[in-house]
């Protein structure tokens, strides 16, 4: 008989007392307290306190429950930057505990724990829910019937371990937590498509292996002051599209909005304003690819971030997180059968669109209404220098139908292609393709083929980088037919498959969060051959003279064009451009593409 984790507290919460005859009470008494003082010895812990887990003990009380539990198993599933193992709990009634061989009828939940380790409510939390899920007398263990429980115990372990009190300078508690950035300090909820960080590359590997149902990433906020203790951001419904995000939208986010209020604790869409305080209303959070939901949304995963308030005192945080995963698991466990064929329908429609559209822009037009809670907000005098400052009156609550923007329209659509080709040159892409499990093959002999091939006209990039990049955005394309020289061993990328989508937004220039975005192609950027002005004028003078219509359009751009009449430099590479001369790579992307009806043998 294995012996139980729960802490005695934890039924006198749930039930009122122990359950059972006496003689049952004190025996299961006497059992709990000697398990509760095994444990305690590892870590001195009680998740009422304001206190949270270490990384060391983190993985000390899942390997607990692994030793424990036979429905129970704490896998290592890759490194991380500062060399420490990303390790994963699973809890399966079936005891099956290899990702890639998981009954895909069950509900499959991520819960990914401590991207950033200054908010580590959810870490706290699920540890307290897999104690109880583990335990054969505690009602939820009944939550494996349909569901199967992944947990990332803690996903940024770099940032766990510089431990401190001070960097977050407003939150109120605990008393001392890890660092947001990781080894590198790079922020790990922004590299879900990048994959700077070892631990993201790991990520990508368990994800697509496990190919959950739904995510969850814990978090706390920061922000507007107000009395939710908890908030929440859903994936962009309209983006996520079809059964999905239908099923999203219509079904299971308001069934948790409901079940937050039976167990009084009511909660907000995350409080994203429209102005600077609540009274302007609420939007929803732009989560392209780089965040966790907008990464899970390319492969259908219905996703939800929760964003504790940093205000309110870590143990309650602590219990709303616990409340609204418990209330997930049971949504999960009673509608498992729905969640499952709608995922297997959204793969489906998913395998035959033929088009997606790679932007998302907030239709401000259109909003529905969401009865907030607020504090009533004013400015005054600062007392610290000069100016105003905003200040939350938390004795003045107010009560209202604030507007609720939660339409984003596509834009930028693009057709899918049959198939992609990149050359094997490409290394770090080609490594970030495997790690999210793309098929691909590679050509074996050298060959031409007739291709599109893709050159960037235009982009813009800022001064300063962001996450190690200089993103470019505002990104224009034109296409050509082209004869292009592949090589054996380039790769060839089918687009029937899994990864449809998550292709399509990571190998098309446009996308906000495509490599060509974070910098990855940039070599192709530079010209590597030029022209000598004092020679090539001859040879100029003789292009024009041999070609009426190349003449005439010089003519035509010398007149619209100041800076080019202005400079016979410019004159001269403007008929640079257009001769024999000109290498013609130039801005080419190395990602190719075929069209449907051609065909590639390799």
């Amino acid at each position: 008989m294995r012996s139980c984790l729960i802490p005695v507290h934890f039924y006198t919460a749930m039930f009122g007392k122990i359950p059972g005859p006496a003689s049952h009470r004190v025996l299961l008494l006497v059992f709990t307290c000697c398990a509760v003082a095994s444990f305690r010895a590892q870590s001195p812990h009680s998740f009422t306190d304001n206190k949270s887990l270490t990384w060391e003990e983190a993985i000390a009380f899942y390997s607990e429950l692994d030793r424990q539990s036979e429905e129970a198993a704490l896998i290592e599933v890759g490194l991380t930057d500062v060399g420490k193992p990303l390790q994963l709990f699973i809890m399966n009634r079936d005891r099956v505990f290899d990702p890639a061989q998981l009954n895909r009828d069950k509900a499959i939940v991520l819960i990914n724990n401590s991207i950033h380790p200054g908010e580590p409510d959810g870490a706290d939390a699920c540890a307290w829910l897999c104690s109880e899920i583990a335990d054969p007398r505690h009602p939820f263990h009944a939550l494996l019937d349909s569901v199967i429980l992944c947990v990332i115990p803690v996903y940024n372990v770099d940032g766990a371990l510089r431990r401190n009190s001070t960097t977050r300078a407003n939150q109120d508690g605990p008393e001392a937590y890890g660092f947001r950035g990781n080894a590198r300090n790079l922020d790990l909820n922004r590299d879900f498509i990048k994959c700077d960080s070892e631990n993201a590359r790991s990520f990508s590997r368990i994800f697509t292996q496990l190919r959950p149902h739904v995510l969850v990433d814990t978090h706390v906020s920061n922000g507007a002051d107000y009395p939710y203790t908890m908030t929440l951001i859903t994936t962009q419904y309209h983006k996520l599209g079809g059964a999905a995000g239908e099923y999203l939208r219509g079904v299971m986010e308001p069934a948790l909005f409901r079940a937050m209020e039976k167990k009084n604790e009511p909660m907000s869409p995350y409080v994203h304003t429209m102005g600077r305080t609540p009274e302007s209303g609420l939007v929803d959070f732009p989560d392209t690819p780089r965040f966790s939901t907008g990464y899970a949304a390319l492969y259908n995963t219905l996703g939800f971030v929760t964003e504790t308030h940093m205000l309110k005192p870590f143990p309650q945080r602590v219990k709303a997180t616990h409340l609204f995963l418990g209330c997930l698991l049971d949504h999960c466990n009673r509608f498992s059968g729905d969640i499952c064929r709608m995922r297997r329908q959204a793969d489906e429609d998913q395998r035959r669109q033929m088009a997606f559209p790679l932007r998302y822009d907030l239709d401000s037009v259109y909003s529905s209404m969401f009865r907030f809670r607020g504090y009533a907000s004013q400015q005054e005098p600062a007392r610290v220098g000069s100016g105003q400052r905003l200040r939350y009156d938390r004795d003045s609550i107010w009560e209202a139908y604030v507007p609720h923007y939660r339409r984003y329209r596509g834009a930028d659509s693009v057709h899918v292609p049959l198939l992609y080709i990149i050359p094997q040159a490409w290394r770090e892409v080609l490594e970030r393709l495997r790690a999210n499990h793309v098929h691909m093959r590679q050509l074996e002999r050298d060959t031409l083929l007739t291709v599109t091939a893709t050159f960037a006209t235009s982009w813009e990039t800022p001064e300063r980088p962001y996450e190690g990049h200089f993103v470019h955005s505002n990104v224009r394309i034109i296409r050509e037919t082209r004869t292009v020289a592949f090589y054996r061993g380039d790769w060839v990328i089918p687009t029937d498959q899994t990864a449809r989508r998550y292709l399509v937004e990571v190998l098309e220039a446009q996308g906000p969060d495509s490599f060509f975005a974070w910098n990855f192609f940039d070599s192709v950027l530079q010209q590597k051959e030029w022209f000598s002005d004092y020679v090539f004028e001859e040879k100029a003078a003789e292009l024009l003279e041999a070609d009426p219509r190349l003449k005439q359009e010089f003519e035509e751009a010398m007149a619209s064009d100041q800076a080019m009449a202005g400079s016979h430099w410019q004159q001269l590479y403007w008929i640079y451009k257009r001769s024999p001369w000109y290498e013609g790579t130039a801005h080419m992307l190395p990602v190719f593409r075929v069209e449907h009806g051609k065909r590639v043998n390799p």
